[in-house]
């Protein structure tokens, strides 16, 4: 068994887990920083800086077993699977209950169990099972990410038209990089266990003042399109997108609506020691990517 008690990140080959491991590398050394991936050969580029890699697969329980260690701080980061993210979390739960983790930090959703939103449920499950599990944990309750809509940028910018049905429902969202940091504040700090953080941007936006925010960076008019809650989802089948995830967007929008994404704890902001990324520096890092 191993002595050293280790910052153990899942999920550390996607785009947020990738950004907490970089965070991390420039506050412990890399031999304190382990990542379970589910494939080792997207992670030989950490391996190659001393991080220790270990394999498992979330949809067979077995391969997680060994793990994790006593004392281990770990970082669950909520996996991209909507609708199989219940029973993975619950193997990454389990084995590291078995092991004696030492703290279990998970990145849910804001709002917790008072989102009302479908997207929030496996969170909510998760969190129960966490609960349950007995493991000192911390709740890194996530808003959105500004990237969210940014990664659409350019093609937003080309159609002149961004089609919603938040109306004018506001979104506190903050920049990957910032949930990030947030996430190594609390794996590399103190004083963390049992505590819930709403964690989101410290100014919430409107589509109509994002549309706006495009059309001055771009030098293009871009309007933002209100429409009904049946136009939008057969808009976005439309697009190509399948009929179940375009419901799930036309159901977060009822959640804006409803301000479920507005609200501004200043959480975000005070465990990363600076303000929050505004939408307007994301909107400039999209429209030059």
């Amino acid at each position: 068994m191993r002595e050293q008690k280790m910052i153990v990140v899942t999920g550390a080959t996607g785009q947020l887990g990738r950004l907490v491991v970089e965070g991390l590398l420039a506050a412990v050394p890399a031999s304190e920083v382990a990542v379970v991936v589910r494939s080792a050969e997207k992670a030989a580029d950490l391996a190659a800086r001393g991080v220790e890699v270990r394999t498992a697969d979330y949809n067979r329980p077995e391969t997680l077993a060994g793990v994790f260690a006593a004392g281990d701080r770990v970082l669950l980061i909520s996996g991209s699977e909507v609708g199989n993210r219940i029973p993975q979390h619950r193997a990454v739960i389990d084995a590291a209950a078995a092991a004696g983790a030492g703290l279990l930090a998970y990145t849910g959703v804001l709002g917790g169990d008072a989102a009302g939103f479908r997207l929030a449920d496996e969170h909510k499950a998760t969190e129960a099972a966490i609960l349950a599990s007995g493991l000192p944990y911390v709740f890194l309750r996530n808003g959105w990410y500004s990237e969210n809509y940014t990664a659409h940028a350019a093609d937003v910018v080309e159609r002149g038209a961004l089609v919603g049905s938040s109306g004018e429902g506001r979104i506190a969202s903050a920049a990957r990089q910032d949930y990030a940091d947030a996430a190594v504040a609390v794996l590399t700090g103190d004083g963390h266990e049992g505590r819930v953080y709403e964690l989101s941007g410290d100014v919430a936006w409107s589509f109509a003042e994002y549309a706006a925010e495009l059309s001055a960076q771009a030098g293009k008019q871009v309007a933002f399109h209100n429409v009904s809650a049946d136009e939008h989802l057969k808009a976005l089948i439309g697009a190509g997108l399948p009929e179940g995830f375009a419901g799930i967007l036309v159901d977060v929008d009822a959640g804006i609506v409803r301000g479920e994404l507005a609200g501004t704890s200043g959480d975000l902001a005070r465990l990363i020691g600076r303000p929050t990324t505004p939408l307007a520096a994301s909107v400039q890092a999209a429209l030059k990517a």
